[in-house]
């Protein structure tokens, strides 16, 4: 499952927002009829993981957390508990809650970014200030990926 590329979109007045068509088909090739929706742990956009991805990502958290261990029982706890289910109405809209708005400072512009099997939601303004510049993106992935003889 590949989502890639980024769409602004708007939400309305009630929350809700287009999915957009190019993410709608690949969930419709994968037969994924629901999505999970969480707040990045990292950032300040929402994440909407497939079904399936969702359950992929729990199973492999669950294997490298103790049940027995205070610690790991929390942070898993903490992980799978804020996050909400949702499915598309027939017109490919979803509806993003008002806690999960304020968490993310998504007021009505909103972006939709592919970033492979999840597709991250964020608050157009967020998203752009929180961009590298080209020559620090340019020389982090040198760094990160320019290994020898490659």
């Amino acid at each position: 499952m590949r989502f890639l590329g980024n769409i602004e979109a708007k939400i309305d007045v009630k929350g809700r927002a287009f999915l957009p068509a190019i993410f709608r088909k690949v969930l419709q090739t994968e037969n994924e009829e629901r999505l999970v929706l969480r707040k990045d742990v990292f950032q300040p956009c929402l994440v909407l993981y497939p079904e399936s991805v969702w359950n992929e990502q729990m199973d492999s958290m669950r294997q490298r957390l103790n049940r027995w261990n205070k610690q790991h029982q929390q942070v898993f706890r903490q992980f799978v508990s804020e996050v909400e289910l949702l499915t598309l109405d027939g017109n490919g809209r979803f509806l993003i809650p008002k806690r999960y708005q304020r968490l993310a400072f998504i007021e009505q512009d909103i972006k939709f970014v592919g970033m492979g099997d999840t597709i991250e939601i964020w608050a157009v303004q967020k998203e752009e200030e929180l961009q590298m510049k080209p020559e620090e993106f340019s020389n982090t992935l040198e760094t990160l990926m320019g290994g020898e003889g490659e």
